[in-house]
């Protein structure tokens, strides 16, 4: 008696969408995807995009519960199939969610109203750039 197949889906996001998906180190397609991934291993998964940090997350194997009830209803022979297959394990976590830091992100605005000026800012300056000034956390 097999409760579970020999591969598991596992929902992979992202922000930004439309990153690349890969599964031990194989493209298998851009986010929001569902990945179908062998039970029978532990995997690893990496989304990238062009201009951000790579995110890298492991899927870990653990022993399904209802193996104890494929022993008592399957006999030996259940657990074998089980076994064989990966059919005995599942994969954690279930969701991916990648939140890809960095990007190509440039100022994209200065206001001045009154005696407040609002800049926004990036978060990977230009070298070129000279530094005029530096924000520090109040207390």
């Amino acid at each position: 008696m097999i409760i579970n197949g020999s591969k598991q889906s596992v929902s992979v996001l992202s922000r930004p969408t439309g990153a690349d998906v890969y599964v031990d180190g194989q493209l298998v397609g851009k986010t929001p995807m569902w990945a179908h991934v062998k039970r029978k291993n532990d995997h690893t998964i990496r989304v990238m995009m062009q201009g951000y940090e790579p995110f890298e997350a492991g899927l870990t194997r653990k022993l399904d519960g209802w193996v104890l009830g494929n022993i008592l209803f399957g006999g030996i022979i259940g657990l074998i199939i089980d076994a064989s297959t990966g059919s005995m394990y599942k994969l954690t976590p279930k969701e991916i969610k990648a939140r890809l830091a960095g990007g190509d992100t440039q100022i994209t605005s200065v206001k001045h109203q009154k005696e407040n000026i609002y800049i926004m800012v990036t978060m990977n300056p230009d070298p070129s750039w000279e530094k005029i000034g530096m924000l520090e956390k109040s207390k």
